[in-house]
């Protein structure tokens, strides 16, 4: 089952799906972390099959705004546990990392459902990879068409 299987079902609840598909994280985490990309504004364009350029650009800068506020510090912090820290306890180290993952996640989940409040005059419709293009072109330097294909072919 592809993202858009279950259209009633919130997005973040579908992004959680989505994650657990083969090719996803992987996917995500590439256009995160080589082009820049906010991976859930992304799964909610998807999920909103969302092309219209007005309402993508609302949502890229409410995404912006929370990315600056909340997602971006966090995913440093989580990110900074992952090398050892003497004295500290990697066991212990590692289980605050674990810890601040979730909150990311978490962060990740009210960014997604704030997205969804934008959705009344979506036109919606539109197929994964046009949404997708049109979500990374509205958050700022577009990624690559065949990295975005990727995620697109991956949500299937």
């Amino acid at each position: 089952t592809g993202i858009h299987s279950f259209p009633t079902r919130r997005s973040s609840d579908l992004a959680l799906e989505a994650y657990a598909q083969s090719g996803v994280p992987e996917a995500c985490l590439d256009l995160q972390d080589r082009y820049g990309q906010n991976t859930a504004f992304l799964l909610w364009a998807v999920w909103a099959e969302e092309a219209d350029p007005a309402r993508l650009a609302r949502g890229a800068a409410v995404a912006r705004e929370w990315e600056a506020l909340a997602i971006a510090p966090i995913r440093a912090v989580r990110r900074a546990l992952k090398a050892p820290a003497p004295p500290v306890d990697d066991g212990a180290r590692e289980a605050l990392r674990e810890d601040v993952k979730a909150v990311e996640l978490r962060a990740e989940r009210v960014l997604m459902e704030t997205l969804e409040g934008l959705e009344g005059n979506s036109s919606g419709g539109a197929p994964a990879l046009q949404s997708l293009k049109a979500a990374s072109a509205a958050w700022g330097t577009p990624a690559p068409d065949d990295a975005l294909a990727v995620l697109a072919a991956a949500l299937r």
